[in-house]
């Protein structure tokens, strides 16, 4: 039995499920000031142990995998998922487990990490812009142009290296890059590519023992950087910037969710939950065939049939 035999074509583009979680607790209203100290990174909602959410996030993953079935088939559509996160908050665990019974040729997957020479010669959206998603696919940015409102915002030396004219390089720079990114997101939805961010929510003690964990664990110890635990020093100059970019870029057309990261089973659940639900309040639908297009299709099936046993 194949995802649409399972799920239903009527319940599948009917955009109606079962509510398993209410995604206003992780909303960040827009042009609302708000503290990431308000939003519990420990919360796991309805669900008390791992045990209980899997259930959910394996249904989501297959209802996933036929709505995206559908978006290709569609091809009116995109979807932009933006993870942004302190370091071992679990964007890639949640980028594999959610994105585990997707087809592979309609998603696709851009981690950005430190500019190149190439990069540094152009404004700062260019590298993003080239890997947004064609219509029909799922893109996943594992950090994004936000790190430039971030990083940036917490090491003010990397604006040196990004060649920008000094009299541009103001007081108002970070107010000019909130207005330039929500330009950009608009200009995105009305083109069809709906964007969803995510900000992975873990607490600082969580990640000082994640980064003992791979510390602990030989097979873990590839991940481990000493630049991350220098990177802890700046927590609480982290915590302003997002809290800075949550209150001027959460807007109706790209809210951000905060999503609780101290347990990353829910995390997970989570994710996956807001995912299914924006791509069914697209109401999407398979191309109609045309009544030639069908007549076409039944002289097919009548040559076919006809070479049986031939």
């Amino acid at each position: 039995m194949d995802d649409m035999e399972l799920l239903g074509h009527d319940t599948l583009t009917s955009g109606k499920r079962e509510a398993f979680m209410k995604h206003a607790e992780y909303l960040v209203p827009p042009g609302r000031r708000i503290r990431i100290e308000d939003f519990d990174s420990s919360f796991t909602g309805r669900f008390r142990k791992k045990e209980d959410a899997q259930a959910v996030l394996d249904r989501d993953i297959r209802r996933l995998s036929a709505l995206q079935d559908v978006l290709y088939a569609q091809n009116t559509y995109a979807l932009l998922v933006i993870f942004q996160a302190m370091d071992a908050a679990g964007k890639d665990g949640a980028i594999k487990h959610v994105m585990s019974g997707v087809n592979p040729q309609g998603v696709q997957v851009f981690s950005f990490k430190a500019p190149s020479e190439e990069e540094l010669d152009h404004d700062y959206l260019w590298r993003c812009m080239k890997a947004l998603p064609e219509r029909g696919r799922i893109g996943i940015f594992n950090r994004s142009y936000y790190e430039e409102v971030l990083v940036a915002r917490v090491h003010p030396e990397i604006l040196e290296r990004q060649r920008i004219p000094k009299n541009l390089r103001t007081k108002d720079i970070w107010k000019d890059r909130f207005e330039d990114i929500n330009n950009f997101e608009r200009y995105l939805t009305r083109n069809g590519i709906v964007v969803l961010k995510f900000f992975l929510n873990v607490s600082k003690d969580e990640q000082r023992q994640r980064f003992l964990d791979r510390i602990n664990a030989p097979a873990k110890n590839w991940k481990f950087s000493s630049a991350d635990v220098a990177e802890r020093e700046y927590w609480d100059e982290y915590m302003n910037a997002y809290e800075d970019v949550f209150s001027h870029t959460s807007t109706k057309w790209a809210p951000w969710h905060i999503v609780p990261a101290d347990h990353k089973w829910f995390t997970r659940v989570a994710v996956a939950d807001i995912i299914v639900s924006s791509l069914e309040g697209l109401k999407l639908k398979y191309p109609k065939v045309s009544e030639e297009a069908q007549k076409a299709l039944q002289e097919q099936k009548r040559l076919l049939e006809k070479q049986a046993g031939s």
